[in-house]
Formats: structure tokens, C-alpha cells, sequence
């Protein structure tokens, strides 16, 4: 038999070879039951005040700071842009803990929480400060808001 034929016959043979195999190995994998929780998560520290003080105040703090004039550089605009992302994800994580009352209140906070913080965030990457103090402003409102409902008024933030 000609030699090239016998190399288009071998590479035909690896192709098909390859191709059952791909088959079989990605149908033997079992697709998840559908009555089977997945792991959403949980809080690491379920005490809200702990939580609060070394997650959100410290974070709080620093975006202050950071927006208490209009960035003059590419750091000054970077802390803003790290500290809302984290208190963006940080309305996330509210998710997972447990108000023990007003669940639904509860929730639509810490959602407002990362849409404000998720708007200054995109308002920061943009180098917009009017944005940027606009959604700081509304998150802090939202924060307050959460506040007086769930802390009896305390701890209230200010721009």
C-alpha cells in the first residue's frame, strides 16, 4: 500500500479514535440532580456588628476620605474605584446573613447597597466625580436607611 495512503488511513483512524473518546468521556459525566442543593454560601462571621467593623467601616472610611474632593490622579481615583467594588460585593454578601426579621427589607438593602456601589464603581472607571458623588451620596442613603430599620437608628454615615 502507498505510503501516503497509509498516513491519511492512520490520521483517520487517530481522528475517529480521538472523536469516541471525546463522546464517550463528556456523556459519562453525570449531570447534577436536580433536587440537589448547591452550595450558595455563608457567613464567614454571622455577628452583623463584627461584620459591619472590619468589612464596611474600614472600606467606608477611606472612600470618605477619597471623595471629599475630586481625585487629582490615577490613585486618587483608584481607591475610590477599590473601595466601592468592595462595598458593591459587600451588598452580596449582606445577602447571605440573616436579618432574623423583615427579610425582604433586608434583602432590597443590601441589594440598593450593591447597585449604588456598583454605580459609583462604574462612575470611578470613568473618572466622573458629579456620577461618582451622586451614587456615593445614594448609597450612603441606602446605608442609613438599613440602619435606622435594623440598628435602631445608630451608626447613621455621612458623606
Amino acid at each position: 500500500m502507498n505510503l501516503n495512503i497509509r498516513l491519511i488511513i492512520s490520521a483517520c483512524f487517530t481522528l475517529l479514535v480521538g472523536i469516541i473518546l471525546a463522546f464517550n468521556s463528556s456523556s459519562s459525566v453525570q449531570a447534577e440532580p436536580a433536587n440537589e442543593k448547591k452550595d450558595t454560601g455563608e457567613p464567614v462571621e454571622p455577628d452583623m456588628h463584627e461584620f459591619m467593623e472590619y468589612v464596611f467601616q474600614p472600606t467606608y472610611k477611606r472612600l470618605k476620605r477619597a471623595m471629599a474632593a475630586e481625585p487629582a490622579d490615577r490613585n486618587a481615583w483608584k481607591t475610590i474605584k477599590t473601595d466601592s467594588l468592595i462595598l458593591a460585593e459587600g451588598g452580596n454578601l449582606l445577602l447571605l446573613h440573616d436579618p432574623g426579621k423583615n427579610r425582604t427589607e433586608w434583602d432590597a438593602h443590601s441589594v440598593q447597597v450593591r447597585k449604588a456601589g456598583g454605580q459609583l464603581y462604574k462612575s470611578a472607571k470613568a473618572k466622573d466625580f458629579k456620577a461618582a458623588q451622586m451614587h456615593y451620596q445614594s448609597m450612603l442613603k441606602n446605608c442609613n436607611a438599613c440602619h435606622q430599620q435594623f440598628a435602631d437608628g445608630k451608626h447613621q454615615l455621612k458623606p
